[in-house]
């Protein structure tokens, strides 16, 4: 069981995502995610600590990206060694309950990393969410990538595909 959610070597499926970044309460962080001739998607931008600042995130559209039964996130990328987070949401919602699970690329060679479901943590605006419900696989309707934890400065992260399985 296995299902492609994002495979950005398709040029239109990065066109799903827009920025929610720490401007939203007056940081001045930026960020984008925009596809690369070379065949993926590149999230990319600054994080600015400045104004209580300190994120800079992507999200996908809403829509039915669910699996039920799913144990795993599959995320085929690469990166400059810097921690980003991919954030699972259940519902639609701009301001919501998210589920994120942290990791490292390592190097500049592609990658694959496989995040198990329950490793992944509910939090709402940066907080964990210590009583939240599981996170249900068959509920996901939105896909997000996050860089925080202080890394001021540029950064970016190449992703050919994510699934789940």
């Amino acid at each position: 069981m296995r299902t492609t959610l994002f495979d950005f070597t398709d040029p239109s499926a990065a066109s799903a995502w827009h920025a929610i970044d720490d401007r939203v309460m007056g940081g001045i962080s930026r960020s984008t995610l925009r596809h690369d001739p070379a065949g993926h998607a590149v999230f990319e931008g600054t994080v600015s600590l400045e104004r209580n600042g300190g994120f800079a995130s992507v999200r996908s559209s809403p829509g039915e990206r669910g699996l039920a039964g799913a144990k795993a996130c599959l995320i085929e990328l690469r990166g400059d060694n810097k921690q980003f987070k991919l954030s699972l949401l259940t519902d639609d919602g701009f301001d919501s309950l998210n589920y994120q699970a942290s990791f490292t690329p390592k190097g500049t060679d592609w990658q694959t990393f496989h995040l198990p479901l329950a490793n992944f943590r509910a939090s709402f605006r940066g907080r964990e969410v210590t009583d939240a419900p599981p996170l249900a696989p068959a509920r996901i309707r939105q896909v997000g990538l996050m860089i925080a934890a202080r890394q001021a400065g540029p950064f970016a992260l190449d992703i050919r595909r994510i699934g789940l399985a």
